[in-house]
């Protein structure tokens, strides 16, 4: 809220502050006088009546635009991660379940813990610092020029920037998830029914992925609830380190500079992911086991 202004005369420089009522009349102008709660339903009010964001208090540019172009870029990243977790995490989670007990077993259920337990900031530092002195990848996780220019050579590009960022979230993410699969699979394995089935004569291959693994995947979809959401804010690290541009490092400037209307439109979005998460949760629940089903009786 101060200017510095050069004297013509003498050349001297003199900073100019404005002055208690200029203060006064700006904080009225945007609102910033009345209470919290005040300001609260009056942005909420602007959201849902009018469906305005507002406007950035810093950058005077509308939250929409600022938004828009920043949540595809996560939504692209996060989506990638979401996929290659989810994918290695069953095959691992199944294929090790077969293997309990034995030395193959006990050296993944090793380093699934490790990972998991590795501090996700400690381990991106690390992998910039290999990128900065191999010079193999680029210490940043975005191409310097825009997808309009040229489409195919930014798509390589891309995939190119984005890989030691993905690999990070890959090895953070695939312990947890690889060890909850791996139980539950070796839970299924000593139920009733598999052993029924096995007396029966069906294959190990056919109990494994037509029934056990089916009801790996409830507890999974129940879990992955708010995966979406928790990707979202824990990709703020990730944004700030290899200077994505993700709408986590726009939130981290905005709870910097006490942007309001930012922060309250990253709070909504958020909220809708988690909404939007379970909503997905319980659709594939009905989907993958018939006793969840909505229906008349």
């Amino acid at each position: 809220m101060s200017q510095t202004e050069s004297k013509g005369a003498g050349g001297a420089g003199q900073e100019n502050v404005f002055s208690e009522e200029q203060l006064a009349k700006m904080r009225a102008e945007m609102g910033l006088d009345k209470p919290f709660t005040i300001q609260y339903f009056h942005w909420l009010e602007r959201v849902v009546v009018h469906h305005d964001l507002g406007v950035s208090l810093i950058s005077k540019a509308p939250v929409s635009f600022l938004l828009k172009t920043r949540i595809i870029n996560s939504l692209v990243l996060n989506l990638i991660s979401l996929v290659f977790i989810t994918i290695f995490s069953f095959l691992l989670g199944v294929y090790f379940s077969s293997k309990a007990g034995t030395r193959t077993d006990l050296a993944a259920t090793f380093f699934a813990l490790f990972f998991h337990a590795f501090p996700g900031i400690l381990l991106l530092i690390l992998l910039q610092l290999f990128a900065s002195v191999s010079g193999l990848f680029p210490v940043t996780a975005y191409p310097d020029f825009p997808i309009s220019e040229a489409p195919a050579k930014f798509v390589f590009s891309y995939s190119y920037h984005i890989f030691l960022p993905l690999f990070a979230s890959f090895l953070g993410g695939i312990g947890g998830t690889m060890r909850m699969i791996r139980s539950t699979m070796l839970d299924q394995l000593g139920m009733p029914y598999i052993m029924a089935l096995r007396a029966r004569g069906i294959s190990e291959r056919r109990i494994y992925l037509n029934h056990a693994f089916r009801n790996t995947l409830n507890p999974y979809i129940t879990g992955s609830a708010n995966l979406l959401a928790s990707l979202f804010s824990g990709s703020l690290v990730l944004e700030i380190i290899f200077s994505y541009p993700g709408i986590g490092r726009l939130m981290y400037d905005a709870v910097m500079q006490q942007d309001v209307n930012l922060v309250l439109a990253n709070n909504m979005f958020i909220s809708a992911l988690v909404l939007l998460g379970m909503t997905i949760s319980d659709i594939l629940l009905a989907i993958v086991d018939p006793r969840i089903r909505y229906g008349k009786n």
